[in-house]
């Protein structure tokens, strides 16, 4: 009888065991903000740069190709998200710092973030506003936009914005598995439901509402600020168990091949992996285009106010059901909540295509953040409960983080494909500047595609056996 090799386990056979300072204690809240303020702040990163200053930025540089640009910027960036939590999970899983595993990572990836926010404000800044392509067709408007020096250094920047959010991205998703209590860890993805709810909360309204008609550079010193001190609150506030000797160098064969996690060997893995993907597929192939939808649908010409109040509702609302949800889910089992929650969001979705005004869409918002607050309250707690092997939990928790990054690689450009496919008019602005408007029938197709996907995410999840 041949025996089956499994390469994740041989891979981390070298990484010696250590224990979590924290193993048989109650977590106290403070415990618990302390883990997940990193994460409220790396979410006010992206809730300001993907719903407000993104979109504007590209209304500005390039007024008439606005959709193809989101598209390109979401797509091309993911890649960076998509290869780095891979390596640096592994070099993380080893690292023999006094300091810790995870912490050295994550102090360096901030670092790389704030320059990278500084070289996208100096790149914007000394950008001008190029011509219409001249074509409806998405990749002939990318080739168009990559042709300008403005906006290809502005997407470089914007990659060294995603190279160091990854990289510490990537090392603090392994905390959670390293140090908390199985037990304790419903109440841990709560917690960071919640503060990833209140951080995209307070990015948005802090870019768009507060500061909406201040300069570009004033959003980028709030952004990185925020994003530096939060950061810190993590760092110095965990503890962790430094690796008690040094482990030999990475076996790069062996780690690839440890990269595969076998379906058939763990199938409730690749479950979740699937879920998770399938939902964020349909998230990401709406969330970069909300400015627009509310120009092009709802009829308004400054959108970042109004973008500002949806995304809000949505916010406060998912921050009431986040927390619970992970209490919840503790109590009476993950799929069950999910399932609720994935087809709450997959019924909503279909109603923004019919939303004519500000208060529909709020109300619609608000009803979609208690659905898909459930849902990211049990997501982490999904993920650390079916990990193949706890000893390589930042490499594993790298791969599943694939099922993020990945989706976000595929759904920014065919979501923009979708919208130019069902074409765009000219416009003029009260303000008599020359723009486009793009159909309700592309943003039609997109939720839908949306609603979709959410509705398989929970499908699927009936396949997982190892969690209730």
């Amino acid at each position: 009888m041949s025996v089956v090799r499994d390469p994740i386990l041989e891979d981390a056979s070298h990484v010696p065991a250590v224990t979590s300072p924290y193993e048989g204690k109650t977590l106290r809240i403070g415990d618990h903000l302390k883990f997940s303020t990193y994460w409220f702040a790396t979410n006010f990163l992206w809730g300001a740069l993907l719903v407000i200053m993104l979109p504007g930025e590209m209304k500005h540089m390039v007024p008439n190709d606005r959709v193809a640009a989101i598209g390109l910027l979401g797509g091309v960036s993911a890649l960076v998200a998509l290869v780095v939590p891979l390596i640096v999970g592994e070099l993380s899983d080893r690292c023999s710092s006094r300091f810790g595993r995870r912490r050295p990572f994550i102090v360096s990836g901030v670092a790389i973030n704030l320059v990278g926010l500084v070289l996208m404000c100096i790149s914007y800044s000394t950008s001008t506003p190029l011509e219409q392509s001249g074509s409806n067709k998405f990749w002939a408007t990318v080739g168009f936009l990559l042709s300008s020096p403005s906006f290809l250094w502005f997407l470089l920047a914007y990659m060294v914005v995603q190279l160091g959010n990854n990289i510490a991205s990537a090392a603090y998703s392994g905390v959670i598995p390293d140090l908390v209590p199985k037990d304790q860890r419903g109440i841990a993805s709560g917690y960071m439901a919640l503060m990833s709810q209140f951080g995209t909360l307070a990015g948005v309204v802090g870019c768009g509402k507060l500061l909406g008609d201040q300069p570009e550079i004033v959003k980028y010193i709030l952004v990185g600020g925020a994003l530096g001190l939060l950061a810190l609150v993590t760092v110095l506030g965990i503890k962790e168990t430094p690796l008690p000797e040094k482990p030999p160098k990475i076996d790069w064969g062996l780690y690839v091949r440890s990269l595969w996690i076998n379906p058939k060997l763990y199938p409730d893995f690749a479950w979740v992996w699937i879920t998770r993907a399938l939902v964020m597929l349909g998230f990401y192939s709406v969330l970069p285009f909300i400015n627009y939808y509310f120009i092009d649908v709802i009829g308004i010409e400054k959108p970042d106010g109004p973008a500002s109040l949806m995304i809000g509702a949505l916010l406060i609302s998912s921050c009431v059901s986040g927390i619970y949800g992970g209490i919840i889910s503790d109590r009476i089992g993950r799929k069950k909540v999910v399932y609720i929650a994935n087809m709450v969001i997959a019924v909503v979705a279909l109603s923004f295509i019919f939303c004519r005004s500000i208060p529909q869409v709020l109300i619609a918002g608000s009803i979609f953040g208690l659905g898909y607050g459930a849902y990211i309250s049990v997501d982490w707690a999904l993920g650390t409960d079916v990990l193949p092997n706890k000893k390589s939990a930042g490499k594993e928790m790298g791969v599943w983080h694939i099922a993020m990054t990945l989706p976000q690689t595929i759904a920014a450009p065919f979501a923009g494909d979708l919208i130019l496919r069902f074409g765009k008019t000219p416009y003029i602005a009260a303000d008599g500047s020359h723009s486009v408007h793009y159909t309700i029938n592309g943003y039609a197709a997109v939720f839908g595609l949306c609603a979709i996907c959410f509705a398989l995410g929970a499908y699927f999840l009936k396949n997982v056996r190892s969690v209730r």
